[in-house]
């Protein structure tokens, strides 16, 4: 980074907040030791932490509010009530100009509201999308939505994918993205009538990368998509699901080195591989989801995660914003509308 970027920090946010994002934010200086922070919340809580991070103080600038958002606050009486809640201020500083991008561990469905107010969504885009990205066998996947739009028609699964490909570009690196919609089935006849009419339009526009049609609940950690493609409701559910596999072999893991001596034995000669394999499947590598498809960058980040995931959250941030992602979705899109316009016409 040659040039200073300046992220908004909601302090409030998460289960262990304000530390968490304090900690996290020094932890993330390191990476980018350019980076400017604008951190809203408590000053009164605040002000103690920075001060013994003499490094983050000085690249700092605090925003003072005794609101936040609450874990419970349905997101029609958070954008209603928490004009000066520290979610909001954080936003703000985004829409003024002040700030390139958002980082809040707070209230996912308030933070979502409050975007989408604040900063309004990308020409010709109905609705934003949250994505995130995972491990899988064949490196990392993103999938979206996860969360934010229960109900979805063709569009907007169709956007999803244009903002997904981008993304699998800008910040996983992929050259030519692949696309796969979620599906109960691979065959054309599967599926409802919404993810099909969005199939037959995904198979027909010049989408950049490759659309490859269905895949099924499996081909998710098989990595056989980088972009899967669903809509909030079975993005939430299979994202839940994935993590609940991982704990629970995690579990498992854990009591089978523990049961006998051997056991124990096998677990102290294994302990290295062991450890990589810990590394590689830590959450906290693949923290910080975005909401695509806003006229601005936010990034949501686990509630309960700890300092190091949420740097890691502030470095997804920093990504989008280094690459241009809300930019190039726009391009992207601006060309894919006008094709299909010509194709309608």
């Amino acid at each position: 980074m040659t040039n200073q970027l300046t992220v908004a920090l909601d302090a409030m946010g998460g289960d262990h907040a304000p530390y968490m994002v304090i900690k996290g934010a020094s932890i993330a200086q390191k990476r980018f030791p350019k980076i400017h922070y604008i951190i809203v919340g408590d000053q009164h809580q605040i002000e103690p932490l920075i001060d013994a991070l003499p490094e983050l103080k000085a690249a700092s600038t605090l925003i003072h509010s005794d609101q936040q958002v609450k874990a419970d606050d349905k997101p029609a009486v958070a954008l209603r009530s928490g004009r000066q809640s520290s979610m909001r201020l954080a936003l703000d500083t985004v829409h003024e100009g002040r700030a390139q991008g958002a980082v809040s561990a707070g209230n996912t469905g308030a933070l979502m509201a409050i975007a989408k107010f604040v900063l309004k969504t990308l020409p010709g885009i109905d609705r934003p999308a949250i994505a995130s990205f995972f491990p899988t066998m064949r490196g990392e996947t993103v999938m979206l939505d996860l969360g934010a739009n229960i109900q979805c028609d063709s569009d907007n699964l169709v956007q999803f994918a244009i903002m997904g490909n981008v993304f699998a570009k800008t910040v996983l690196g992929v050259l030519k993205p692949s696309i796969g919609l979620l599906n109960v089935g691979s065959e054309d006849m599967k599926g409802n009538e919404i993810i099909r009419q969005a199939h037959n339009i995904l198979k027909e526009i010049n989408i950049p990368g490759r659309y490859h049609g269905f895949i099924e609940g499996d081909d998710i950690t098989k990595g056989t998509v980088n972009v899967v493609v669903t809509d909030g409701f079975s993005g939430n559910i299979a994202l839940k699901t994935i993590e609940g596999t991982a704990k629970l072999y995690t579990e498992f893991l854990r009591n089978t080195f523990k049961s006998s001596f051997l056991a124990q034995l096998g677990y102290l000669l294994s302990r290295p591989a062991l450890n990589s394999l810990k590394i590689r499947l830590d959450p906290r590598r693949y923290n910080g989801a975005i909401f695509l498809g806003l006229k601005g960058v936010v990034i949501k980040s686990h509630g309960g995660t700890d300092a190091l995931g949420f740097a890691n959250a502030i470095g997804v941030a920093v990504d989008m914003i280094t690459q241009k992602s809300i930019e190039k979705i726009q391009d992207n899109f601006s060309t894919i509308s006008s094709t299909l316009l010509n194709q309608s016409s």
